[in-house]
C-alpha cells in the first residue's frame, strides 16, 4: 500500500508522498502517471515526493502528471512546505529551507498561508507579441483585453508545440491587465497538457512581465481560476529580478492508502 496526502494550491491539486525511506519507485513513470489519473488513481496536477536533504530540511521532487519528472512548480512548492510544517517535518515552520530541482527555496508557513522565494531572474526575452522567461520552468506570457476570451487549449498547444520552442515546449500564459496593480491570469502546462486552474511559475512570469508594462508596481494581485496569488520582488536592472515571493494558501485536501498497482 501507498500512503498519500492530496493538497491544493488554487486550485492546482498534488499528491505527496513522504519518501525520506525511499520506499516509492520514482523511476516508474506509469507508476506516477496512473496516481496522477483523475478516473483510474487518485487524481492530481502532479505528483511530489518530499526525500531527504543533508543541509535543507527536505528535498522536493516534482513530477507532471505525465509521470515524468519536471522543472519547478511553484503551487506545488507551497503545498510541499504546507505538508512538510503539518507532519511537523518543519522545526521552524516561519523561516526554512529545501531543495527543488532548480535550487535552494526559502519558505514560511503562517496559519495555512505560504510565503515561497522563487529563483532570481535575470533574463527575459522581450518579443513584440510576447515575454519568454524562465521562473523555475520556462513561461510564455502574452496580453490579451479579455483572458476569458481565450480559447486556452487551442491557443495554448499551438505555442507549446511551436518550432520556436522546441524541442521541450513551454508553459502558455495569458495575462490580462486589470485596474491598479491586479492582473487576471490563465495558464497552460506542458506536461499536464491543459489549462490548470492555477500555475505558481506561470503567475510569477506574469506579475513580472505586468511590470514591464506596468513599472511603478513591484507586488501584484493575481487572479486565477482557482482563487487569488499574490507575487512581489525587487528589480535590479532591466531584466533582472530579485527577491521574489509567491504568497498564497496552500490546503490539505485528504489523506489516504492506495494499493500498489502491477504497472
Amino acid at each position: 500500500m501507498i500512503d498519500f496526502y492530496k493538497y491544493q494550491g488554487t486550485g492546482n491539486d498534488f499528491i505527496i508522498i513522504d519518501n525520506r525511506k525511499l520506499i516509492f519507485d520514482s523511476s516508474n513513470i506509469k507508476l506516477v502517471s496512473f496516481l496522477c489519473d483523475r478516473r483510474f488513481g487518485i487524481g492530481g496536477d502532479g505528483l511530489m515526493l518530499l526525500e531527504n536533504h543533508p543541509e535543507h530540511s527536505f528535498t522536493m521532487r516534482y513530477f507532471n502528471s505525465d509521470g515524468n519528472e519536471a522543472s519547478m512548480c511553484g503551487n506545488g512548492g507551497r503545498c510541499i512546505a504546507a505538508f512538510a510544517v503539518e507532519q511537523k517535518i518543519i522545526a521552524t515552520p516561519d523561516n526554512f529551507t529545501f531543495m527543488a530541482v532548480d535550487g535552494v527555496h526559502h519558505a514560511a508557513y503562517t496559519n495555512g498561508i505560504v510565503s515561497l522565494k522563487m529563483i532570481d531572474v535575470t533574463e527575459i526575452d522581450i518579443q513584440d507579441e510576447y515575454n519568454f522567461l524562465n521562473t523555475g520552468s520556462p513561461h510564455y506570457v502574452t496580453f490579451t483585453n479579455d483572458v476569458n476570451d481565450i480559447n486556452i487549449l487551442e491557443k495554448g498547444s499551438e505555442v507549446r508545440y511551436s518550432d520556436t520552442f522546441k524541442p521541450n515546449g513551454t508553459n502558455v500564459n495569458f495575462v490580462q491587465l486589470c485596474d491598479g496593480n491586479n492582473i487576471s491570469v490563465r495558464t497552460y502546462e506542458r506536461g499536464v497538457e491543459d489549462e490548470t486552474f492555477s500555475c505558481g511559475t506561470g503567475v510569477v512570469a506574469s506579475a513580472i512581465s505586468a511590470h514591464l508594462k506596468k513599472p511603478s508596481h513591484t507586488d501584484f494581485n493575481i487572479q486565477i481560476k482557482g482563487g487569488t496569488l499574490r507575487v512581489h520582488f525587487k528589480k535590479e536592472g532591466p531584466k533582472f529580478f530579485k527577491d521574489i515571493w509567491l504568497v498564497g494558501a496552500a490546503t490539505f485536501v485528504f489523506k489516504g492508502q492506495i494499493q500498489y498497482p502491477a504497472i
